[in-house]
């Protein structure tokens, strides 16, 4: 990503990590189309995981008074999505992310790595290695 985002992305990415949201992949897709920059995908263990997540992220983005314009999703807890504007959130449980495959859909665009990405990137990978002893 080569503009400046505002507010940062990786207050997008630390809400979502905040209830332990699974695989967080950022794309740029700034190029790719006109009505957001960013796509945001996330999972949860179970619907329960899949809304705690999505409540979490809007109360902690409140707090640096970011509101979404608009959530979907929240009573089924399959699939929510919080619009921020430049910045759309998908927070699927596990099975409906890969059903939809939306990742692959949007194939093209760039991963962004923020600084709570690669923090994660790093927890993961090290607590394999101890997994694998």
């Amino acid at each position: 990503m080569t503009k400046d985002m505002d507010p940062p992305l990786d207050l997008f990415i630390k809400a979502i990590l905040g209830k332990k949201a699974l695989n967080v992949v950022a794309l740029d897709v700034a190029e790719m189309t006109s009505y957001a920059d960013v796509f945001i995908f996330c999972s949860g263990r179970s619907n329960r995981q899949v809304i705690a997540i999505a409540e979490h992220i809007k109360t902690d983005l409140k707090k640096h008074k970011i509101k979404p314009l608009n959530i979907e999703g929240t009573k089924d807890g399959h699939w929510v999505l919080l619009d921020y504007g430049h910045v759309i959130i998908h927070v699927f449980y596990e099975p409906v992310r890969e059903f939809y495959d939306l990742e692959g859909l949007w194939v093209d665009a760039k991963r962004i790595m923020t600084p709570a990405l690669e923090k994660q990137d790093d927890a993961e990978a090290s607590s394999q290695q101890l997994a694998d002893v």
